[in-house]
C-alpha cells in the first residue's frame, strides 16, 4: 500500500493541478468569439479527453518516478507538466496567441523526447504518454490558424 502513496499524490498534482487551472482559466466570450478551424472538437469534448489525459500522464510520471527521481525522463516529465499548465493561462487569460504557440511547440518536444527516452527505461510509461502527443499535434496548428483569422474590433488583423 506504501508504494501507491506517489501515484496518489501525482494524480492529486496532475488530475487536480489541471483541472483548477482549466476551471481558472475556462474560455471565455474571447475564445468563443475566435474563427476556428474546422477539426476544433466541441467544448464538451474538452473535460472528459483531459481527464483521462491527466491520468494517463500522472501514472507516467509515476512509473517514471518509481524508477528513478533524478533520470532524464523524469526530468522531461516535470518540464512537460510546468509547459501544459503553463499553456492555458497564456491562451484563455492572457490571449498570447503568439506566446501559446510557442509553449505548444516547447511542450510537444518535451512530451516527444520523453517518449523516446523513456522508451528503453519504461514502455508502459511511453504508451502511457503517446496519447498526450496527439492533442498537442492539433493545438499546435490551433494558433497558427487563429493568429490570421482573429480580427480586432476595428477589422484590422491583431498579432
Amino acid at each position: 500500500m506504501k508504494r501507491f502513496g506517489p501515484l496518489t499524490l501525482f494524480l492529486l498534482l496532475v488530475v487536480g493541478g489541471g483541472l483548477a487551472i482549466g476551471f481558472l482559466t475556462a474560455p471565455g466570450e474571447w475564445y468563443a468569439g475566435l474563427a476556428k478551424p474546422p477539426f476544433n472538437p466541441p467544448n464538451w469534448v474538452f473535460a472528459p479527453v483531459w481527464t483521462a489525459l491527466y491520468v494517463l500522464i500522472a501514472v507516467a510520471g509515476w512509473r517514471t518516478f518509481e524508477r528513478d527521481r533524478s533520470s532524464w525522463p523524469m526530468k522531461l516529465w516535470w518540464a512537460q507538466l510546468v509547459l501544459n499548465f503553463l499553456w492555458s493561462p497564456v491562451f484563455f487569460a492572457a490571449h498570447r496567441i503568439g506566446l501559446a504557440l510557442l509553449v505548444i511547440l516547447l511542450l510537444l518536444a518535451a512530451i516527444l523526447a520523453f517518449l523516446v527516452m523513456s522508451w528503453r527505461q519504461s514502455r508502459v510509461a511511453a504508451w502511457l504518454f503517446a496519447p498526450y502527443a496527439l492533442p498537442q499535434c492539433a493545438k499546435n496548428d490551433h494558433p497558427c490558424q487563429l493568429r490570421t483569422s482573429l480580427k480586432s474590433p476595428s477589422g484590422s488583423k491583431t498579432q
